[in-house]
């Protein structure tokens, strides 16, 4: 099996304890991952803080630190097929997405090494003649940046990218499930060039590995991407340290066709918001609300096109959906299918494991009588399509934001007055337009409610990873008045 190792200060070495990771297409292990505990965290964070004011990475100008981005850009783009190749072998993620979304991921790093020298703070017209005032934007330390397992290269470079730019340093845990490209993605950051202890990268579990890194006196601020219970053991692990947070937790994003809609588009839209990497995405279009006129002859489409998709080996370029990450994602999915018939949903299509090894599930659509049943109220990071009806727009809206996520949205109308309404309307990070599943390192995404808060990408996203110092330089040559003398 190949063994991996975790990226400390610049070295690679094992974890103080290894684990197996498991091929999710076949069930049996494939590799050896480091298991890092609580002494290789705090190696990882007091490295990462001797970094942040080392001269190494300190003295660097932010063209300086941009140009080690590029190269880690060019990097990522030339080692794409590799880092697709073993994410695919790890999560089970089909090839022709990984492979797809990691040459894109380099996009992402270019973006922010041409941002690392535009981040400035600002001259204050101060209402003080003898006073010149400026703010001052400085990387607000050392980051711990959690990762799941899904789209793991995508989700480290939205907080890497703007974190380097800022001019922090970083300790990056991978998830215990598929950490593998994470790992070896470290080989790429050491062939950039950046000094030893500015990016560390590490896995293990959280009681352990990521109690200790949450909780760290000298971390600054945890970037996480996971559940909102994980994150509310994250938010009071971080009164410890008093380290800022955000958080993207994820979402149960609405989908909405009314009846004036482009119907082909729409349904192109929907497989893919829901089937697309198996419906683990944290933007899938889980929840379809549909207008009562198209209902029947939208969900004849996407139950034909369901049922003809090709489920197979991930590494087949054939494969259209591939197993889910873990037999543990795959019972709970199971269940809560289950639970949902009994519920009062209809089972339209799937509800199934295929009779073969590996940890499978059938693309499902569930019609549902409202929004109480189980597959419309939990995130099930699944092939799992929960549908709505609804007769006027009033309702359509209502509908979208019955739901205690907020993380993203779409809306397929012709009406461009309709559209903007619900623009408004809906509470969520992002509503896509006749559109769905668009990203960009330009555009900011995050959530509401539960969904997290903070955003990630864009602008936004790198003076997160900032603070501002305000500087006072006092311009007048007459001696400071004595405070006791009174005038």
């Amino acid at each position: 099996m190949r063994l991996f190792q975790q990226y400390l200060n610049g070295v690679f070495e094992p974890g103080s304890q290894t684990f197996e990771s498991l091929d999710p297409a076949t069930g049996k292990p494939w590799a050896v991952m480091p298991e890092a505990r609580a002494q290789d965290v705090h190696r990882a964070v007091v490295a990462a803080r001797q970094a942040l004011t080392g001269p190494a990475w300190a003295g660097l100008t932010p063209t300086q630190r941009g140009k080690l981005l590029y190269r880690l850009a060019d990097l990522v783009a030339e080692n794409a097929q590799t880092l697709a190749e073993i994410e695919t072998r790890d999560t089970g993620k089909i090839i022709r997405e990984t492979s797809a979304q990691i040459a894109y991921v380099a996009e992402y790093y270019r973006y922010y090494a041409g941002l690392a020298d535009k981040i400035h703070g600002a001259h204050l017209p101060i209402d003080k003649p003898d006073m010149e005032v400026w703010l001052r934007r400085e990387p607000v330390g050392v980051v711990a940046a959690i990762v799941p397992w899904n789209s793991q290269l995508f989700l480290a470079a939205v907080k890497l990218g703007p974190a380097l730019a800022a001019g922090c340093t970083v300790v990056l845990k991978a998830s215990e499930d598929g950490p593998g490209p994470l790992l070896e993605f470290a080989r790429l950051v050491d062939a950039a060039g950046f000094p030893p202890g500015v990016v560390n990268v590490l896995t293990g579990f959280g009681a352990d590995c990521g109690a200790r890194l949450t909780t760290h006196p000298q971390v600054d601020h945890v970037a996480f991407t996971g559940g909102p219970g994980t994150a509310r053991h994250i938010v009071r692990n971080s009164a410890e340290n008093l380290a800022s947070t955000s958080l993207e937790l994820g979402g149960k994003s609405p989908f909405i066709v009314f009846d004036d809609a482009d119907l082909d588009s729409a349904v192109n839209a929907q497989v893919a918001g829901i089937f697309a990497a198996t419906g683990q995405s944290c933007v899938a279009g889980s929840r379809l609300i549909i207008q009562a006129g198209v209902k029947q002859r939208f969900l004849e489409i996407v139950k034909a096109k369901a049922e003809a998709i090709v489920i197979g080996d991930p590494g087949d370029m054939a494969t259209e959906v591939g197993p889910l990450c873990s037999q543990r994602q795959r019972s709970h999915i199971a269940q809560t299918v289950a639970d949902s018939i009994a519920a009062g949903a209809t089972l339209i299509t799937g509800g199934a494991a295929p009779d073969a090894p590996g940890f499978y599930y059938r693309p499902t659509i569930l019609d549902c009588p409202h929004s109480r049943i189980p597959a419309v109220a939990t995130e099930l990071f699944g092939p799992v399509l929960s549908v709505l009806t609804f007769e006027t727009e009033a309702e359509a809206l209502a509908l979208a934001n019955d739901t205690q996520y907020g993380l993203a949205s779409g809306v397929f109308t012709r009406n461009l007055s309709r559209a903007h309404r619900m623009i408004r309307g809906i509470r969520a990070g992002i509503v896509w337009v006749n559109t769905y599943r668009a990203v960009s390192p330009i555009a900011p995404f995050g959530g509401f409610g539960l969904s997290g808060q903070g955003r990630e990408g864009g602008l936004e996203a790198a003076l997160d990873y900032t603070r501002v110092k305000a500087v006072w330089l006092r311009t007048s040559d007459e001696p400071i008045p004595d405070p006791f003398v009174m005038r």
